[in-house]
């Protein structure tokens, strides 16, 4: 889906004191698994070294290693120290083309918010696998304070809307709106056949399996330990006759591929989209990748005020829909989720 957890990043080392802020989507996840993810050339003994010695802090106190964050929290990171196996000068640079690229995707900017458009296939933070992303780009606005900070994410092969705060007052805020579910989020998916009802919501709570690469979220009951409480609002657009739908999705909550495994759930995978998808929608999606696409986010602005940001169609989406013959026109008559609200 939507918000993922950061379980592949590796923000580049610092030699300073930062303050990072958990995503709604890391909502109960163990701090050392939250550090390992983004450092993972730590070990499990340095990260409970900084636990233990009180200079990893959330939220100005002390937690331990196994302790569990909650979104929005803020995580005081001391200085990390480099990987070895990494060369020195790639940590930071950036050649002119990469600030270039970096620049060119942004939607929307002023002294405290930048809206890009994240194109399908770059992750919005790396791993050891995963050198070009997001975050590294960040670094085209500067390092230190000018940097601006990650505050939610999207899946690597989403495409869309993905808001940075500038400094770390701004991030807190943008951090805290995304916490308290207070953005409006509006997907736009293609997805096999024709859901009935046209218009809906989907209350049901996920879980994860498998791991790394292998992790998927399937359906739970509620009374399982592990299931995470997962709810989605879907509308129907527009219909390729029986064989498609173009979706507008709505996620009331930030599960790692929520819209995803829901519509699966439900009978209706979202086309191209390898893990989730099922024999048939693969054969219906042919070449086309994944058909999910996040159309705009609409919140309080840190300094006041509203922020709506749209992103226009990738070119994956504008294949999709030459394909099944959508026309974008059609999905701007208002917000098809005027007045639904969270059941739970």
């Amino acid at each position: 889906m939507t918000d993922d957890p950061v379980q592949d990043a590796e923000p580049a080392p610092k030699r300073e004191v930062q303050t990072l802020y958990v995503a709604e989507a890391e909502d109960g996840i163990r701090l050392d698994r939250w550090f390992r993810r983004r450092w993972p050339h730590l070990s499990n003994i340095q990260v409970q070294k900084m636990a233990r010695s009180g200079q990893i802090r959330v939220d100005g106190a002390r937690i331990k290693p196994e302790g569990r964050l909650t979104a929005g929290a803020a995580v005081r990171v001391p200085p990390i120290p480099d990987d070895a196996s990494r060369k020195a000068g790639d940590l930071h640079t950036l050649s002119e083309q990469d600030i270039r690229f970096a620049k060119s995707l942004v939607l929307y900017e002023d002294d405290m918010v930048i809206a890009i458009n994240k194109p399908h296939g770059l992750a919005v933070q790396g791993g050891t696998k995963t050198s070009r992303h997001v975050d590294r780009l960040l670094s085209a606005w500067g390092e230190g304070m000018e940097r601006p900070r990650l505050v939610h994410r999207l899946d690597r092969d989403t495409s869309g809307v993905l808001l940075l705060g500038k400094g770390p007052e701004a991030a807190k805020r943008l951090a805290g709106a995304f916490a308290r579910r207070q953005a409006k989020k509006t997907y736009w998916a293609i997805v096999i056949g024709n859901p009935k009802p046209a218009a809906g919501q989907i209350d049901l709570p996920l879980k994860k399996t498998g791991i790394n690469d292998f992790e998927m979220m399937r359906p739970a009951d509620r009374k399982d330990p592990k299931a995470e409480p997962a709810e989605t609002a879907f509308a129907t657009l527009s219909r390729a006759a029986h064989r498609a739908s173009w979706m507008a999705l709505r996620p009331f909550t930030g599960r790692t591929h929520q819209l995803r495994a829901h519509m699966a759930a439900i009978g209706h995978p979202i086309l191209g989209d390898p893990k989730y998808g099922d024999e048939k929608s693969r054969e219906l999606s042919g070449p086309l990748k994944l058909q999910l696409h996040a159309r705009s986010i609409e919140l309080d602005h840190p300094s006041g005020g509203k922020l709506i940001v749209e992103a226009p169609l990738s070119p994956e989406m504008q294949a999709g829909f030459a394909h099944f013959g959508f026309e974008e026109a059609e999905g701007d008559e208002g917000d098809p989720f005027e007045g639904v609200r969270r059941q739970r």
